[in-house]
């Protein structure tokens, strides 16, 4: 059987791999004394409150499980302005707001409506590898641009000026980023920005961590730069509701009937289910409870980067939003008589029962030292996963 070239172009994403690997030995070593932890996926250990929960149920229960339309229920995208406007004082009308399954189908369907075959998207290195491949995957090409722990592993006005050429279409950036949990200083985003518009290109912002900032200077939108931005969001982080597969997009208003088309054709629409669920999620009393579970969060973080850095698993970086440790394995990996981050990972997964991800997926800007670790666990896991590396490194 004939593989397609862009098929054969799509990389293996080895969080994953990594995550069955882990998995199978946790299957292994469940009975034993040092059961499997698990630090190696970002997907909060907190699942749909309450009000969710129920306004799904309601929805089976009642029959409200049919086709919507392609660009989601209006209700739900008024649910989303009104969030925008009370969270971040920002006016995004719901016209403008596209329903989706999912981040990764909104991504998709950015990539398929604005970028053609030889196009060049340019991306910080380090990032989340399902990026490039939605670019890869539309037929063009992902450049990413080396970034430093100086910058934030985020991408400068300077940096895209440089890296511009004539292919390039736009850039596509996240804030706050996954792997390493920073976000762009909002002056910065706008000078970048304005640089894209002024050679004719787009702006993708990926901002499925919105809503997770401990830093008050980087709380924001890239939404209240301008109505061109595009922004890609999702009910899986903040809302934590990553099995549900929702998520939703912000397009300029001559952009809705464009993905509205290629929705209808490649996925009829979102979940209905999700759609109805969802609306909960705006509730002031579930509101509440994720502002509850973000200040555990950070303080999970609080904990938690001093105990990596004593360890001597250094974080150039002190992330700022979502749930992530970028940390350097350089020294503990040498403690430990490997070299690298993949062969780190799995060294601690065999010996001390504790998942993380090697840095290989995210970029080659030296992501071979790096590991990621994500605090999207519980405090009582992460301080057992402490207290194993320690008896581990030594």
């Amino acid at each position: 059987m004939r593989i397609s070239r862009r098929a054969e172009r799509i990389e293996p994403f080895y969080v994953m791999e990594v995550a069955k690997a882990a998995s199978q030995l946790a299957r292994e070593v469940a009975r034993s004394a040092q059961p499997m932890i698990f630090l190696n996926i970002g997907e909060p250990d907190f699942t749909a409150p309450p009000l969710v929960q129920e306004a799904a149920a309601r929805a089976v229960r009642d029959g409200r499980t049919q086709y919507t339309d392609a660009t989601g229920l209006q209700a739900l995208r008024e649910r989303i302005s009104g969030w925008y406007t009370q969270r971040f004082g920002v006016d995004v009308p719901a016209g403008r707001i596209v329903i989706t399954a999912g981040a990764s189908a909104a991504l998709q369907l950015a990539c398929l409506a604005l970028v053609d075959a030889g196009d060049e998207i340019l991306m910080p290195d380090p990032s989340y590898p399902c990026n490039r491949h939605f670019v890869s995957a539309a037929d063009g090409t992902a450049v990413l641009i080396p970034t430093t722990a100086a910058q934030r592993y985020q991408l400068s006005a300077a940096k895209v000026q440089e890296h511009w050429g004539p292919k390039t279409r736009g850039v596509l950036l996240a804030s706050p980023s996954n792997p390493t949990g920073t976000s762009i200083h909002p002056d910065e985003l706008r000078r970048i920005h304005h640089l894209v518009q002024s050679r004719g290109g787009i702006t993708l912002l990926d901002e499925i961590y919105l809503g997770l900032s401990h830093d008050e200077t980087f709380g924001h939108t890239g939404l209240a730069i301008d109505d061109s931005v595009i922004s890609i969001n999702s009910f899986s982080k903040y809302f934590n509701m990553t099995g549900w597969r929702l998520g939703w997009m912000v397009v300029p208003q001559a952009l809705v009937p464009v993905i509205e088309r290629l929705a209808q054709n490649l996925f009829i629409c979102p979940s209905t289910v999700a759609q109805h669920a969802a609306l909960a999620c705006f509730e002031p009393d579930s509101i509440a409870e994720y502002e509850r579970r973000r200040a555990e969060f950070k303080a999970r973080r609080d904990w938690f980067i001093p105990q990596l850095q004593a360890l001597g698993l250094a974080l150039p970086v002190l992330p700022d939003g979502a749930f992530y440790a970028w940390a350097d394995c350089t020294e503990a990996a040498g403690r430990l008589g490997v070299q690298g981050s993949w062969d780190f990972a799995f060294e601690v997964m065999q010996r001390a029962h504790v998942a993380v991800t090697p840095g290989r997926d995210f970029g080659q800007a030296e992501t071979g030292r790096f590991v990621r670790f994500s605090t999207a666990n519980s405090m009582a896991q992460l301080q057992e996963a402490v207290a194993r590396l320690k008896s581990l490194l030594g």
